[in-house]
């Protein structure tokens, strides 16, 4: 009885033991916030909005003017919107690094400090295409935060947040690394970090440290559908912003490399078209005319695997890589063509500054529809007055699609094959002929354009 009294003892003492070592090895966060609080700042803005000169935008010499100025409502000059955000000091002479969105359009920049000390402040640079902004206070011996690498976080890492959300100064949230190197919608040039810190309107801006105090991130965007807080956060990566921050602290601006190609993620079953063991690379769909891509003689259907020494791993990786080369720099560029990879070379060209791209609008052909059973679609030969107004050399004009298969691909009505694989299509009959030399079972690689974009989807082939 006594030993079955000690060995129940023994083992009650090894889980309270077990369970306050694991209480121990909670993370505490008091000593970072501490030590690092003091670096974040909060920023507001005011951008002043200017009505028209005059009473419902009448001169004051106007005859009308003294009219409407009695009757009618007044409308001040001036108005003025506020918001809110937040930033950290990388550097003791005062500046500040912050979201571009946080600035944007802002009239006014007031910085506060953890010690109530407020101060103007005024914009350095701003990226819009990474969310970066540099501004500045006239300041000495600040408090500055330490850099992290982002390259060494690791996914389930717990990290912490410091900003202003909803105004709310010097807020602190932590959670842990959801995910990295996160592509999101027209957001080609950042890699993010996502996490599940609470981030809120205000947090913008803000550092994420890790566990040794460490920025690794800028606070930038929460994906939400109430407008507050979903656990989906995503931050700059530091050395992405660090880049940014250093050619704007230079130059006022940021210069990027480009190529001149459009890409598309690789799927499984387009890199089995091309005869590509993964689906690893960056998909080219189409090549600026007399651009850098062009020049050095890369084709749509060529699979980027690896630039200037760094491995492409995903579409998203491509971009990235090219922007962070300097423009009229050299770089090789390995593809994969034919069943085979190649090395060029190419001279990387400077991004111009965001624009619109002209719209290419296009009509039905009237031409009798030749069904294409295998592929299960019904296309047409173009025109020549199409052909002239899409600007393209040739092509064909989906003009149904009959089965599932097709469907599924995403193949649409009015869209127009521009290529099968990397051979441009003339003809109906050129097509068929193609076809015949593909096993059934078989994914085919269709280059298809739609509107004034074109890209690849696969198809599998029905029985011959």
């Amino acid at each position: 009885m006594l030993n079955k009294f000690r060995a129940y003892f023994f083992f009650f003492l090894f889980v309270l033991t077990a369970s306050y070592a694991g209480a121990k090895e909670l993370p505490d966060f008091t000593e970072l916030v501490e030590k690092q609080g003091a670096a974040v700042v909060n920023i507001s803005t005011t951008q002043i909005t200017r009505a028209p000169q005059g009473l419902q935008g009448l001169p004051e010499g106007d005859p009308f003017y003294e009219l409407f100025r009695r009757f009618a409502p007044q409308v001040p000059r001036e108005q003025e919107s506020q918001s809110l955000g937040s930033g950290f000091i990388i550097s003791g002479d005062g500046y500040i690094l912050t979201n571009a969105h946080v600035v944007d359009s802002a009239d006014k920049i007031t910085v506060r400090l953890t010690d109530k000390r407020e101060f103007r402040a005024k914009v350095i640079g701003a990226d819009k295409r990474t969310d970066v902004a540099l501004i500045k206070i006239e300041a000495s011996g600040l408090q500055t935060v330490k850099m992290g690498d982002p390259s060494k976080l690791k996914v389930g890492e717990w990290v912490i947040a410091i900003g202003s959300p909803f105004g709310f100064d010097s807020s602190v949230t932590a959670g842990i690394v959801s995910a990295k190197g996160r592509s999101l919608p027209q957001d080609n040039f950042v890699p993010f970090i996502q996490t599940d810190v609470a981030i809120n309107p205000g947090n913008s801006g803000g550092p994420l440290f890790n566990m040794e105090g460490d920025v690794v991130g800028i606070n930038s965007q929460i994906y939400t559908r109430s407008g507050g807080s979903m656990g989906l956060s995503f931050s700059i990566p530091i050395d992405v912003a660090n880049q940014v921050a250093s050619q704007l602290r230079t130059s006022g601006k940021v210069t990027r490399g480009r190529i001149g190609v459009t890409i598309q993620e690789l799927t499984r079953e387009l890199a089995e078209s091309f005869g590509l063991k993964s689906p690893s690379g960056a998909l080219i769909s189409s090549v600026e005319k007399g651009g850098p891509a062009d020049k050095a003689g890369i084709e749509a259907s060529d699979v980027v695997l690896a630039f200037d020494g760094k491995l492409v791993s995903s579409s998203g990786d491509l971009p990235r890589i090219v922007a962070a080369t300097k423009p009229g720099s050299h770089a090789q560029i390995e593809i994969w063509r034919k069943g085979e990879s190649k090395r060029l070379n190419i001279e990387v060209a400077e991004m111009p500054e965001e624009g619109k791209l002209a719209q290419v609008t296009k009509k039905l052909a009237d031409d009798v529809a030749e069904m294409i059973s295998r592929l299960g679609i019904a296309v047409s030969e173009l025109t020549r007055d199409q052909l002239q107004q899409l600007k393209i050399n040739g092509g064909l004009l989906v003009e149904d699609v009959k089965n599932s298969t097709a469907r599924a691909a995403g193949l649409h009505q009015g869209d127009v094959i521009l290529a099968i694989g990397n051979i441009p299509l003339r003809s109906v009959a050129q097509l068929n002929e193609i076809l015949k030399q593909v096993p059934s079972g078989r994914n085919v690689a269709l280059l298809v354009r739609r509107g004034d974009a074109a890209s690849y989807v696969a198809v599998k082939l029905d029985e011959k």
